[in-house]
């Protein structure tokens, strides 16, 4: 069924959208955003000679986040169910075209980003959702029902098997965790046997450790990882300097600005390490809001897809599923680097930190959890109002 824009707002017009969902976003790209300007103001200065200058650039993303959010939010979510697989050959060309020699860029010894004048597009970002949004639509068709036999719940791996080969030639061993993760949770949601999963997961974890042993700097990080102080002047640097902005921070913090470590001590300050400086600043009760914020979203993404199938819209309860655990995962793992408690990995916070292509794929899952709602709530009062018709007649 087709549903207008303005048929969803005529319908709720008091508030269209999810608040918990809004607002928990909302407050965590305020809080990026202040954070941002906070973690970089000395590499800014240093670097351009304006304190400002993540600080307005991370503005700029958020506004195009927020475009193209705003852009999502008024588009149905057939139109993404119906174009699934043009996203999916879109992913393999942005991964292909990355590693095309005099077309990628180069950055810390990985090929992820294509440049564009004043901006350089990172494709991963984007297949995160396109793939997403690809497997959801996958699953609803009763020809690749999951829970027949296990050859038919391999099909759809073995389409993600060849775009985590594309991340790992970049590599991007971060992006491919993330998407294994989401894909795995819409399959078990999509109500495929429990029985499936172990082999997969195994088959899963020997993988992990080859591509571990294979090469050596992911072998060192994973050594390092138990033991930073040890390599605290070399591999562990960056992880013990995150560790110092915690114990600095206690329960209240420093103060806004007031970071020591961001005074060039801590590497990736306002990208990746962006929590630790959130930490030293704010404090453990300022973190404890920033993870209260992410539960939420979470959540409400999980709540939001069971109601969605409980209404049989089974496209609609696995995209917000699957999005609830892409958020989840991505913010997990990176708080997990942050605190040591996983190797070192450069994976963005989301919606808070620096980066435009993470910020407006962030803008846009947001934006189809909200359409989804949106399109959830119009669905079930239709079909409550029948159901009272049909009764009275």
């Amino acid at each position: 069924m087709n549903i207008s824009t303005r048929d969803l707002v005529a319908d709720d017009s008091a508030c269209p959208v999810d608040q918990v969902i809004l607002g928990s976003s909302l407050l965590l790209l305020i809080l990026g955003w202040v954070m941002v300007a906070s973690a970089s103001s000395e590499i800014a200065a240093r670097t351009y000679g304006n304190p400002f200058w993540y600080a307005t650039r991370h503005f700029i993303y958020i506004f195009s986040g927020f475009i193209a959010g705003t852009a999502a939010l008024m588009l149905p979510i057939k139109v993404w169910q119906r174009s699934s697989w043009i996203l999916l050959l879109l992913s393999f060309f942005l991964l292909v075209i990355v590693l095309v020699p005099g077309l990628g860029r180069e950055v810390n010894g990985a090929v992820r980003w294509i440049p564009l004048g004043i901006f350089n597009l990172q494709g991963s970002e984007f297949v995160k959702l396109f793939a997403l949004v690809f497997f959801a639509a996958y699953l609803v068709n009763p020809n690749n029902a999951v829970n027949d036999n296990f050859v038919s719940f391999l099909k759809p791996l073995a389409i993600i098997s060849l775009l985590l080969v594309l991340l790992l030639v970049q590599p991007d061993f971060g992006a491919s965790v993330v998407i294994v993760t989401a894909v795995i949770g819409v399959l078990f949601f999509s109500g495929a046997p429990l029985r499936f999963f172990a082999p997969t997961v195994l088959a899963g974890s020997v993988i992990v450790v080859l591509l571990v042993v294979m090469k050596p700097y992911r072998f060192a990080r994973l050594l390092t990882f138990t033991d930073p102080w040890k390599h605290q002047f070399d591999g562990g640097y960056q992880l013990t300097q995150a560790l110092i902005a915690f114990g600095r921070g206690e329960w209240f913090g420093l103060g806004l600005g007031n970071s020591v470590q961001k005074l060039f001590f801590l590497p990736e300050a306002h990208t990746d390490f962006l929590f630790s400086i959130i930490a030293e600043e704010l404090g453990v009760v300022g973190g404890f809001v920033i993870l209260i914020c992410f539960a939420l979203l979470v959540i409400q993404a999980f709540l939001l897809g069971k109601r969605a199938y409980q209404i049989d819209q089974p496209f609609h309860g696995g995209l917000a599923t699957g999005i609830g655990i892409l958020i989840g995962a991505q913010a997990l793992i990176n708080l997990g680097v942050n605190l040591g408690l996983l190797p070192t990995k450069g994976l963005t916070l989301p919606l808070m930190s620096y980066g435009g292509n993470s910020l407006i794929v962030s803008c846009l899952l947001v934006a189809l959890l909200l359409r989804i709602d949106m399109e959830v709530k119009y669905q079930a009062k239709v079909t409550s109002t029948r159901r009272r018709r049909d009764a009275r007649n």
